[in-house]
């Protein structure tokens, strides 16, 4: 990269990169799809497989084995009901066969006939074991959802003027809120918004981010100046520190940016404390990087030293669109283990809005990573008017 005014350009793409396309692959969604249908098929294969193996074969020879195996797949994967005329097709079916070759009263028949009525009875306790698991992780997963939208709430699509979107993504799938964070709120002094990461994980990291983005929306409408709101953060989360044991205490921080939007300005004002910095879209589809010259430590550090916060001022052009995230965007690896260069990626690519463009990183990221991302990701995109 090579510096261009106030902030460093990028351009061009990795070595070899086809251009990115937004959407994923045509064959790569339809695979989990094609193999659950080719597995909620298998309880009649199976059923078939048996009656002619057990048809066709000498009468020395058992489909117990496929008979006791369909009501064991479809237990997981049907409904109560579907999972009960599984069960009682495989007996059925077997008792049928057994009649047709005169054999329903021999001992063997006899033993298997007993083997698949039990293993039917148990598939359909399994059956419900696995429905009421579901239910709970329905619940859970309802209660996460409202935790999360209690502690990081949707910005509205316009504040202040300005269009904004923002986006959280897991790296687990199915989990909903770890230690990264994002607030946007407008000011008398502009919009203002903070973007951070929480070291560590668990309840420790999302209590901290509830800390954060609670001061933050205090301090965002008490304080005259960015770098006053950055200490009423550091104080807040010195505060908490306090309150923790063991090595959150000594070691607990928090990386941040945060960033003043002010109103018909053209300008964004930047603190950087520790954080991946910034990137900036232009229309034409030049991409800068607004690199702080002094950034200071992460919050919950302000003990090791004195490292006062200064806010640096970039030009922030009509239809423009200004890129905050957390490193779960930048450290995320291919499996060569290459970082995703969310800068170099983006040079030379327009999106129709900040919310398509999220839409678009988040799926490339997924698809860089293969799906196995190491850690969260938050983003937030600002278009100027």
């Amino acid at each position: 990269m090579e510096e261009e005014g106030p902030y460093v350009r990028a351009g061009g793409r990795l070595p070899g990169d086809p251009t990115p396309d937004p959407g994923l692959g045509p064959d790569e969604g339809r695979r989990i799809p094609y193999a659950l249908a080719f597995v909620r098929c298998l309880p009649p294969l199976l059923l078939i497989v048996g009656a002619c193996y057990d048809y066709f074969t000498p009468q020395d020879f058992t489909a117990a084995p496929f008979f006791t195996a369909a009501p064991l797949v479809a237990a997981p994967l049907y409904s109560r009901r579907g999972t009960v005329l599984t069960g009682l097709a495989s007996v059925v079916v077997g008792l049928v066969v057994h009649i047709r070759l005169g054999i329903v009263f021999r001992m063997d028949a006899v033993t298997e006939a007993a083997t698949v009525v039990t293993v039917a009875v148990l598939a359909v306790l399994i059956n419900l074991l696995v429905r009421r698991g579901r239910e709970q992780l329905a619940s859970a997963r309802e209660i996460a959802e409202a935790a999360q939208r209690a502690v990081l709430p949707e910005p509205a699509e316009r504040i202040g003027g300005f269009a904004i979107a923002a986006r959280y993504e897991a790296a687990q799938e199915g989990a909903f809120i770890g230690g990264d964070l994002y607030a946007v709120q407008d000011t008398p002094h502009g919009v203002r918004l903070v973007v951070g990461d929480v070291r560590g994980k668990g309840m420790g990291a999302v209590a901290a981010v509830a800390v954060v983005i609670g001061a933050f929306r205090e301090a965002a409408e008490q304080e005259t100046t960015l770098e006053a709101v950055a200490q009423r953060l550091e104080r807040a989360l010195a505060r908490e520190g306090t309150r923790r044991d063991g090595l959150d205490a000594f070691e607990g921080f928090t990386t941040a940016v945060l960033a003043e939007l002010p109103h018909g300005d053209g300008v964004v004002r930047i603190v950087d404390r520790g954080h991946p910095p910034p990137l900036l879209l232009h229309e034409d589809g030049t991409v800068g990087t607004l690199l702080v010259k002094e950034p200071a430590l992460p919050l919950g550090m302000g003990e090791l030293g004195v490292w006062p916060d200064r806010v640096e001022e970039f030009a922030f052009p009509g239809g423009a669109t200004l890129l905050v995230y957390t490193d779960g965007l930048s450290e995320a690896r291919d499996a060569c283990g290459v970082f995703y260069d969310p800068g170099e990626r983006l040079a030379g690519r327009t999106f129709r809005s900040p919310e398509a463009l999220l839409d678009i990183l988040a799926k490339e990221v997924r698809r860089y990573s293969g799906g196995w991302m190491t850690d969260d990701m938050a983003m937030i995109a600002v278009r100027h008017p």
